[in-house]
């Protein structure tokens, strides 16, 4: 999948002192972003042609399908264009850019774990059948596979997802007094994705 990137001019600093630090900002969640995009798309299984409709394949597919809109989603006209205002303007311009990296970076992470947890899934399948077509023999096994799937989907909240970034980006020494809250995100999501 090609990626898609937000060019940034040189920021001035503003009399907060915090543009530099903003524009940083956006770049780590970008280069997240990223990464999580690439990672998705190393996910792949062939399903047998008469299996391809089994819950985790097809919703491996889903996730493939929902990470290649997500990088399709254009970017607010205002963020391509910097501000030809004072440093305000530029403060305002990066903060709107720091929480539209964050909704992609947390619809891309969403997206990421709901593809490993598929991926589980066709190789938990795969070790049952070891091969074979599925008989009456494996099917206990197979809906327990099935289960399992559903139950390490439902796992997968926006909360968990927002906590472990927020704990990594701190572990990383990351400047965060602009990162957005999650119902911040949240909101951008629904009013801009």
């Amino acid at each position: 999948m090609p990626s898609q990137s937000v060019t940034l001019t040189k920021t001035k600093i503003m009399a907060d002192g915090l543009n530099e630090a903003r524009a940083l900002r956006v770049t780590e969640i970008l280069q997240d972003y990223q990464n999580i995009q690439r990672r998705i798309v190393q996910f792949q299984a062939n399903p047998p042609r008469d299996e391809c409709n089994e819950i985790g394949y097809s919703s491996l597919r889903q996730c493939h399908t929902e990470a290649r809109t997500l990088l399709n989603v254009p970017y607010p006209p205002e963020m391509l264009h910097p501000p030809s205002g004072p440093n305000e303007a530029e403060k305002r311009q990066l903060q709107r850019v720091i929480i539209d990296a964050s909704a992609r970076r947390l619809q891309a992470h969403n997206i990421f774990l709901r593809a490993a947890v598929a991926i589980k899934w066709v190789q938990r399948r795969q070790s049952i059948l070891q091969g074979r077509k599925p008989q009456n023999g494996h099917l206990q096994a197979l809906r327990q596979a099935d289960a399992t799937m559903r139950n390490e989907l439902a796992a997968i909240t926006n909360e968990r997802i927002a906590n472990a970034f927020r704990t990594a980006d701190q572990q990383a020494g990351y400047w965060l007094h602009d990162d957005p809250s999650l119902q911040t995100i949240l909101g951008w999501i629904r009013t801009h994705h």
